[in-house]
């Protein structure tokens, strides 16, 4: 049921705001720290692990993949609520903590990258297409539209 895949994310995110909680209170800072980061990691990892073990029906598929797709509107939302100016009149620590976050996603993306693979390229699909740019099959010529009535 979709019902199910959006009680995931409700379970993601009480996860979530909870440990963004806590994280905050570590950190000495008033606020949640990346709660809604937090949900979507662990949407996905949750995803990824109920595929795993063939526990994902279709419907719960499509709630789960409904909610990871408002992802950039619901922390848009999110972002909109935050005091941006109050966060950095609060020191530079606010600035490190920036540019360190997004130096760690630049270096977490690359490793993924490596660690992924690449799709084989040069699939079916491709041989005909590198035929007729190699010349060595004629291209097929463009079908043409006809009036109703013919000549």
């Amino acid at each position: 049921m979709t019902v199910l895949g959006v009680a995931l994310l409700a379970l993601c995110t009480l996860v979530g705001v909870f440990l963004g909680d806590l994280l905050g209170i570590l950190l000495g800072v008033k606020a949640n720290v990346g709660g809604v980061g937090i949900a979507m990691m662990l949407l996905i990892a949750a995803r990824i692990w109920l595929m795993r073990h063939d526990r994902l029906g279709h419907a719960t598929k499509l709630g789960v993949e409904f909610w990871a797709s408002m992802y950039i509107p619901i922390v848009v939302a999110m972002a909109a609520q935050q005091n941006v100016v109050a966060a950095v009149s609060g020191g530079p620590i606010v600035i490190i903590a920036a540019v360190g976050s997004v130096l760690l996603c630049f270096a977490a993306t690359a490793l993924l990258g490596r660690i992924g693979g690449r799709p084989a390229r040069g699939g079916a699909e491709a041989e005909p297409a590198a035929a007729v740019i190699a010349g060595d099959v004629e291209a097929p010529s463009p079908v043409r539209p006809t009036t109703a009535g013919g000549r």
